[in-house]
């Protein structure tokens, strides 16, 4: 029997939500129903849904073992990397971010999501707050967002000038080859949804309370003008695809293959190596028999309540 439209719905944000956790807990009640979470309104996986699911999380846990050695050698090599990561609200930037983070050493590799200029950094050069961001050697700067701001809700919003939009596109180019002749190795990804599955992850965080948070005024306008962005991204790839700094395009509809993909085809961009590393051993703790540990006064203990 086909699900309703409401049981379908309810199973898409049983799934959005179970997705929102790391995957070795997701995995630990990927067979037990949610309770608090989904107030109830989850319904048992398929045994197809888990043998898909399980499969997504071996191959998502030998690609960040890669990804490990993708950071050491980085880092071992003194390279520069910059990886952007643009498309539409929902399309799901954050979680190929967040897996592809979750591993690795925040001192190597860390993401970049700036606010909305302020009114001192509005009267900057436009790529000023950015440049603040790039890495050093033997560092990896994600950006979720980035300068393309400009070509997208700016344009779309109007918090643009058509001077500085189309100054925008006459700089950019040159900022990124300039990027990578220092030695900074670019890289952009737009992930790629259907009209109806924004439509969908839209709803569903309208009715997940632990998502809810991700919706702003901003995102529901530009719902409304989704042809809007569509010719602004177009003529943002269109202006901004150079050989030095290629755009990829993720098909994102599906975000675990979307995230395997993403994934798989960074690691493909470096001629990585895995980074000996010494043998740790360790060390016998020093003991003093004139040592005494003071207790912690109670009144600074934090109470036990689990």
């Amino acid at each position: 029997m086909n699900p309703t439209p409401t049981e379908a719905m309810i199973r898409r944000i049983q799934q959005d939500l179970l997705d929102s956790y790391d995957e070795e807990l997701e995995l630990e009640i990927e067979d037990r129903n949610l309770h608090d979470g989904a107030h109830g309104l989850a319904t048992p996986a398929s045994d197809d849904e888990k043998a898909q699911r399980l499969a997504y999380f071996r191959e998502l846990f030998r690609l960040q073992g890669e990804l490990v050695k993708l950071q050491d050698w980085v880092a071992q090599s003194k390279q520069k990397v910059v990886i952007l990561f643009e498309g539409r609200d929902a399309a799901g930037k954050g979680g190929v971010i967040k897996r592809i983070t979750q591993r690795l050493n925040p001192r190597v590799c860390r993401v970049v999501a700036l606010p909305a200029p302020n009114d001192r950094e509005r009267t900057q050069w436009y790529f000023q707050r950015y440049a603040a961001h790039l890495p050093a050697a033997g560092e990896m700067v994600l950006f979720d967002r980035s300068w393309y701001n400009r070509a997208g809700v700016e344009k779309v919003m109007g918090f643009c000038s058509d001077d500085e939009y189309e100054e925008f596109f006459r700089s950019v180019p040159e900022f990124e080859r300039m990027l990578v002749r220092s030695g900074i190795r670019v890289m952009k990804y737009w992930f790629s949804i259907t009209d109806d599955e924004q439509h969908m992850r839209f709803l569903g965080r309208i009715h997940d309370p632990l998502k809810q948070w991700k919706l702003s005024p901003m995102d529901l306008e530009s719902r409304r003008r989704w042809e809007e962005y569509t010719k602004a991204k177009e003529t943002m790839i269109e202006r901004t695809h150079i050989a030095e700094a290629p755009w990829w395009v993720v098909q994102a509809v599906d975000k675990k293959k979307a995230r395997l993909n993403c994934i798989y085809h960074l690691l493909e961009q470096f001629d990585y190596n895995e980074v000996p590393r010494p043998e740790v051993v360790l060390p016998e703790r020093v003991r003093n028999p004139d040592y005494l540990r003071q207790p912690v006064p109670d009144s600074m203990v934090v109470p036990e309540r689990y």
